[in-house]
């Protein structure tokens, strides 16, 4: 394997997980937006991973045993009911029975893909410092 292989690999779930938080923040802050550039409410906002083979030699020989996480895009979620209704004609956004389309945005689901996020992002950061100590004992055995 590669010296710096598990550091590409760590490196990239990192970056896949902080662009997951960036959307879920995204949602989260958009939770009450009525009215967008391209009409209409807010739309839910999903991440959309994909697996890379890792490059190299290792790559060579073990074809699909190692792969890294790309990020494909954003796109906006394929939910049912991607907007809800509600009643309040003082909005200046309602229409002429008084209702306003709403963002379908679950405050308590975002939470929970947040901290599964966080969860992830500690776990790469976690493999990552093993990977550092493990090269650092390698290069201290070289002495």
């Amino acid at each position: 394997m590669e010296f710096f292989t598990p550091f590409k690999i760590c490196g990239e779930g990192l970056a896949a997980q902080r662009a997951k938080m960036d959307v879920i923040v995204s949602n989260i802050a958009n939770i009450h937006t009525t009215r967008t550039p391209e009409g209409g409410p807010y739309k839910r906002q999903v991440v959309v991973f994909s697996s890379e083979n890792v490059g190299g030699n290792f790559d060579s020989q073990l074809k699909d045993a190692v792969k890294t996480v790309k990020v494909d895009g954003v796109q906006e979620a394929q939910d049912a009911e991607a907007v809800k209704t509600m009643h309040n004609p003082g909005h200046p956004d309602a229409d002429a029975k008084g209702f306003v389309a709403m963002p379908n945005i679950n405050a308590v689901t975002e939470m929970v893909d947040m901290m599964l996020a966080n969860r992830a992002y500690e776990a790469c950061v976690t493999a990552f410092d093993a990977s550092k100590n493990m090269a650092l004992k390698t290069l201290e055995m070289g002495k």
